[in-house]
Order: structure tokens, then C-alpha cells, then sequence
């Protein structure tokens, strides 16, 4: 970390998407009474209550997927004592060599008592205009109204943003967020049924050809085709999402091994006889089904070292990674 953002004058933190803290200024450190280890490594969440928990993922998450950035969201913070510290939060996401990491400086607010006395202030002087006045009653009932209606469409909007937060805004395909909720959801259910899943990953060949030579308009355009040809290869309870760049994932729930090696090859056909406009496009695949070793990071893993093989075998091809260790065996 660069020494003046280590000693700036506010706190300074890095989380990874899933809320794990990669940096931490001193600034914020010596405000809080943490040290280095108490917090890298450590989820943001950690030194949150639940309260404001609750109001991290009902606001943070959303508009950071939706937007890239959150502004001015008032969060409370513990402190190494447990003393809950009152904070502003302005953050913000980017990518750095295929790694999503969001930045957020944190400035604390040290006038809060005031505001809580200001507000408990308005309290009492709207509780004796309640009961002094017939017409204030009426008003005030009026105002709860208002203030229903408003929070119902508060409810309404951040149940849009949470499905924008699990949507990607190019293809309309659900997102990285979205299948990793899943796979955890499969792996839960497998443990309990032993009912096999199967997830695929499939990457475009030669996809940055494709925008260095037809430019990203027209590598937009193969990306959104694709989807819709994966929509229309899958089933209603079938999962299908852009993972990220050029790669797609499918989880496909009650498939073996034998049908998911066919669902994946069928896929690669289709893909590479459609009738694409400008460049021939083909798929790599790689497929993984659930072990009883197997958690939501290792099944992905294994899917992605099958997805490895079929473009180092030269590419438009399918792998099972069982066909890989029965190789090595």
C-alpha cells in the first residue's frame, strides 16, 4: 500500500466481492485498536453487529453490483473493545488482471450523539403535538400513510436492486454472485439426497481475436448470441449464468456424468454450427459432477482444470474431468 493512503486521513479498506479484507490502512487501525491480523484475511462482516449486517447486504452489495459504487452509506462499525463506532462509507468496484476488488474509505462521524439528540428532540415535540392537537393527530396519522407507502416502495426497489445484484447487465444471464449461491444450494441438497449435479464452464475460442479484429460491439453481440443459445439449450431448473469475460457457466441439477457429457457435446455442436455473421465461433467445455468429497470451490475447480485440458488439446471439445483422472491413474 502506498505510504500517504497508509497514514491518509481516513480509514482505507480493500474486500474482495465476497466481503474478504484484502487491505487495511493504519489510519483505520489505530481509530478501531486493531492490528494487520486482526482484520486481513478476515470478512468485512466480522466487525459488524447484526443491525448492521442486515443493512450492509440490504444496500452495500446491491448498489455496488448495480452501479460500481455506493455513496454515504451510514454504517457502525466495533471496534477492538466491542464499542460500536459510527462511520460513512463511500465505496467503490474494478477489476484488476480478471480480480474484482472494491475500495472503500470509511470517515467517522464524531457529531452522531447530537444527531440522536436532535431526532429524539423531534420525537417528543411530535408526541405532545399528538396529543395537544386534534389536527395534528389527524396530520401525523396522514404522514404514517405516507411514510407506509414510501417503505413499501423502498421494499419494491431493493427487491429490483437484489435482482439486478444477481443479473448480468450484458447478456441478462444471472452472474458469478448468482452461481456460487447456487452451487452452495447443490452441494447442500446433494448431502442430504445424494441426487448428482453437473456443472459446465464454457469459454469462447479465441475471443479476444474476435474484438482485436471485429472490435467489442460485435464481441458483445457473440456474447449475447450465446447466451440465448444457452437459454434455449437448457432446461426450466437448469442454471445459466455469465461467469465473468468470455466464460458461461451451467449447473445442470440431476445430471450424471454419461448426460452431462452429452447435454456439454450436444451444446458444443450447436454452438459451432450457428450461423454466426462475421467469424466462426466455437467453445471449449469443461464439466465436472459431484463427488462426496466435493465442496461449492472444489467442483468448480475441477470443472475449470477440464476446461484447461480441452483448450490445451486444442480447443472445441469437450472434457469430463473423470476422463482426466482416469488418465492419470
Amino acid at each position: 500500500m502506498d505510504e500517504r493512503l497508509k497514514y491518509a486521513p481516513c480509514g482505507y479498506i480493500s474486500i474482495t466481492h465476497e466481503g474478504i479484507v484484502t487491505e487495511v490502512n493504519q489510519t483505520f487501525l489505530d481509530m478501531m485498536g486493531y492490528a494487520q491480523e486482526d482484520l486481513v484475511h478476515k470478512h468485512i462482516e466480522s466487525i459488524m453487529s447484526t443491525a448492521n449486517k442486515l443493512i450492509f447486504h440490504s444496500y452495500f452489495y446491491p448498489f455496488i453490483n448495480l452501479d460500481g459504487h455506493v455513496e454515504e452509506l451510514y454504517l457502525r462499525l466495533k471496534d477492538r473493545q466491542g464499542e460500536s463506532i459510527p462511520y460513512i462509507l463511500n465505496g467503490r468496484r474494478y477489476e484488476m488482471e480478471g480480480v474484482e476488488i472494491i475500495d472503500c474509505v470509511l470517515v467517522q462521524m464524531g457529531k452522531r450523539i447530537d444527531y440522536e439528540l436532535e431526532l429524539r428532540s423531534a420525537k417528543k415535540q411530535m408526541e405532545n403535538a399528538y396529543w395537544e392537537k386534534d389536527q395534528a393527530l389527524v396530520k401525523l396519522k396522514q404522514i404514517h400513510m405516507e411514510i407506509e407507502q414510501k417503505q413499501q416502495e423502498l421494499m419494491d426497489i431493493n427487491a429490483v436492486l437484489v435482482e439486478l445484484s444477481y443479473t448480468d447487465k450484458l447478456t441478462g444471464l444471472k452472474n458469478r454472485r448468482f452461481v456460487q449461491e447456487k452451487l452452495e444450494e447443490q452441494i447442500i441438497r446433494y448431502g442430504s439426497t445424494q441426487e448428482p449435479f453437473s456443472i459446465c464452464i464454457l469459454d469462447i475460442d479465441y475471443f479476444k481475436k474476435v474484438n482485436d479484429t471485429w472490435g467489442h460491439q460485435t464481441g458483445d453481440e457473440v456474447l449475447e448470441k450465446l447466451a440465448d443459445i444457452l437459454i434455449s439449450h437448457s432446461l426450466h431448473k437448469d442454471v445459466v449464468a455469465r461467469f465473468g469475460g468470455e466464460e458461461f457457466v451451467m449447473i445442470l441439477p440431476d445430471m450424471d456424468v454419461h448426460e452431462s457429457k452429452v447435454k456439454a457435446e450436444n451444446l458444443r455442436r450447436a454452438i459451432a454450427n450457428v450461423a454466426w455473421e462475421k467469424i466462426n465461433i466455437t467453445v471449449s467445455i469443461g464439466v465436472a459432477t459431484v463427488t462426496p468429497q466435493d465442496s461449492d470451490t472444489t467442483i468448480l475447480k475441477q470443472a475449470d482444470l477440464a476446461l484447461y485440458a480441452s483448450k490445451e488439446n486444442g480447443r472445441n471439445r469437450v472434457t469430463h474431468i473423470i476422463d482426466l483422472n482416469e488418465k492419470s491413474l
